[in-house]
Order: C-alpha cells, then structure tokens, then sequence
C-alpha cells in the first residue's frame, strides 16, 4: 500500500515557476514508477510526466516538454514536478500517482497507476 500526498500547488502569474511535491508513505517506494497527471475543469484528467523508479528515465507530455521536469528523491519518498514559463493552460488540479509497472509504455494511461493521491491545485493567471 502506497499513500501519496501532494502539495505546491498555489496561484503564479504567466510565466512563473512552481515546484510540487509529492511525498509517498510505504517502504516500497523506489520500486514504484511516478507520474503526474492534471484535470482542468470539464476536461479528462492528462498525462503530464512520468519517471521510472531509478530517475533513470523521464518521460513527458508534448505539451510540458522543455518547461517541465520531474525528479524523485527515493531517501526522502518524494517525487516532485518543476514547472517554469507556466502558462495559463497549465491551470488544473494535479495528481502524483505510483505505477507497478517496468514499462514505460503504461506510464501514459491512468490505468498504468495503481495509486494517486488527492490532488493540489495550480492556478496560472494571465
């Protein structure tokens, strides 16, 4: 069982930065893939970035490639998500979630995490 906890999230003008965090309980943490996903209102929940459970692959939704990154500290359980030059169509609310799985290929869908927390809100105005 992996319980996951985010926070970060606030209200940053165009262009700013954010860093969120996601602290995960449970002593199996580094054998967990993590990822980050967000929901707009009215719209489905998205992919946004994914890690693998040795930071030895990352991977991103086109639309955060390049002002996104996301990073795990496995001594802390934490997996965070930096976000530069945000826009105002990063405004949502963002999940961190564990994935079992090895390959990258699930990391994309919501179906590959077995585990999400409860969300924190980014707000991004123009």
């Amino acid at each position: 069982q992996v319980q996951l906890v985010e926070s970060g999230g606030g209200l940053v003008q165009a262009g700013g930065s954010l860093r969120l965090s996601c602290a995960a309980s449970g002593r199996t943490f580094s054998s967990y893939a993590m990822g980050w996903f967000r929901q707009a209102p009215e719209k489905e929940r998205e992919f946004v970035a994914a890690i693998s459970w040795s930071a030895g692959g990352t991977y991103y939704a086109d639309s955060v490639k390049g002002r996104f990154t996301i990073s795990r500290d496995n001594a802390k359980n934490t997996v965070y998500l930096q976000m530069n030059s945000l826009k105002p169509e990063d405004t949502a609310v963002y999940y961190c979630a564990a994935s079992g799985y090895s390959r990258s290929y699930y990391y994309y869908y919501m179906s590959g995490y077995d585990y999400w927390g409860q969300g924190t809100q980014v707000t991004v105005s123009s």
